[in-house]
């Protein structure tokens, strides 16, 4: 699908997002559902609540679109978290209560369009291969101006495919490694391994 098909989808579900601009905006109100949990949003919309749904993707669909910017960079990263949108709409009744919370499930779903996507492009080694964890300086920590953090980003987008989700979520998602490991669907040794690895590899790419 377009960017501009995938806009109109949305918008017909009368979504907003930082992206999204519309002339509409300020008149724009939430509804009263907009404090209410995730699961409970998701419970709705598995019942064709649009209110609900309208919530949930303003509510997250940034973060899927910096998370998609993360792996597989900025040109198709709106398009995908879009098309990540619609399919959640259109095949609701996927995520099930009480088999884990949405936010793991949905970044899960997410992560396997970008994955598909990049595997388009070439062919991507899996890395799962348990080691210790790595003690060493966060290499984050060394972001202390604009030209680093830059540097940085462009250090990230050339990790292997599973050492640079590793790190996105742990560190830009802010999630622990035992979040990583259930989003991506792998153990949590194997996730502390490819922080190691990414770390490590950071350090060499940053020196």
């Amino acid at each position: 699908m377009t960017l501009q098909t995938n806009t109109a989808l949305l918008k017909g579900l009368g979504v907003r997002s930082s992206w999204l601009a519309e002339s509409d905006d300020a008149s724009y109100q939430a509804p009263s559902l907009d404090a209410s949990p995730d699961e409970i949003l998701m419970l709705r919309a598995r019942e064709g609540d649009q209110d609900a749904f309208r919530i949930l993707v303003t509510r997250h669909i940034d973060r899927i679109v910096g998370l998609a910017r993360r792996v597989v960079g900025p040109a198709e990263a709106e398009d995908i978290a879009q098309e990540v949108f619609l399919k959640l709409w259109e095949r609701k009744d996927q995520w099930r209560p009480g088999e884990g919370g949405f936010r793991p499930w949905l970044y899960r779903v997410a992560l396997n369009r970008c994955i598909d996507y990049t595997r388009r492009r070439r062919n991507v080694p899996i890395e799962d291969a348990p080691e210790q964890v790595d003690e060493g300086q966060n290499p984050l920590e060394a972001c202390d101006s604009k030209q680093v953090s830059a540097r940085l980003r462009d250090a990230v987008a050339l990790l292997p495919e599973r050492q640079k989700i590793a790190i996105t979520l742990y560190y830009n998602e802010d999630m622990t490694a035992a979040e990583a490991a259930e989003v991506m669907g792998m153990r949590l040794n194997a996730v502390e391994s490819l922080l190691k690895r990414g770390r490590r590899k950071l350090r060499e790419l940053l020196s």
